[in-house]
């Protein structure tokens, strides 16, 4: 004979049989899915705006543990708002997964991480990479998302096809005691998409951690 052994609900100390600890174990995978789903992208399938702000933090206390640089990428798609208003939201769709998809497929170590910023803007964690590297990574996430070729006629200055600009930078832990971090790194990687923008889009500019961002 069997004995059914009693067990706890956590969330109510209710005791049940085994039979009803089989319905609670997929009510806790159920919330488990669902919680994981919340760290997703539902059009990307890459991390979220609330993921990336948790693993920037994260990242940046482990460099600080390894005295190693962290690098930080934010990734703009040109004119995405004349893209969507000539060819529609749902061709715009398209075009963000095919550009989340291209930065997967170069962005490959386990260490490193992609994520939607928002929008029409991606962000990607380089930890244990310099500047120098940083900078090499962008350029090659640049050319992967030209090389798409999707027409985009309202971006006819960067050759009528989809585009996008970049901005890296760079934090080791000797910045630490002056710059309010990661803040710093996100303030400093935006100032260098905004100089890529300024100087004609399609390209990658790089900021490097200095005063201008202390105090923040």
């Amino acid at each position: 004979m069997v004995t059914q052994h009693p067990v706890l609900f956590p969330h109510n100390g209710q005791r049940c049989s085994h039979g009803k600890s089989v319905l609670h174990f997929f009510y806790l995978f159920k919330l488990f899915v669902r919680l994981s789903l919340a760290r997703i992208d539902g059009l990307t399938g890459v991390p979220n705006r609330r993921t990336f702000d948790e693993v920037i933090g994260q990242q940046w206390r482990l460099a600080l543990r390894a005295g190693s640089p962290l690098s930080l990428l934010l990734l703009d798609v040109d004119r995405f708002k004349s893209f969507n208003d000539t060819y529609g939201h749902l061709t715009g769709d398209d075009c963000l997964r095919a550009i989340a998809k291209a930065l997967r497929e170069i962005v490959r170590r386990p260490s490193d991480f992609i994520a939607r910023y928002g929008g029409e803007e991606f962000a990607v964690l380089l930890p244990a990479t310099d500047l120098e590297g940083a900078s090499f990574v962008a350029g090659q996430l640049r050319k992967a998302i030209e090389s798409l070729h999707i027409p985009h006629e309202g971006n006819a200055a960067c050759g009528g096809f989809v585009t996008a600009s970049c901005g890296a930078s760079t934090a080791c832990a000797r910045v630490a005691s002056s710059i309010q971090m990661p803040k710093g790194l996100l303030l400093a990687a935006d100032a260098a998409l905004y100089k890529a923008k300024r100087q004609g889009r399609n390209q990658v500019a790089t900021a490097r951690l200095s005063a201008a961002f202390a105090g923040l």
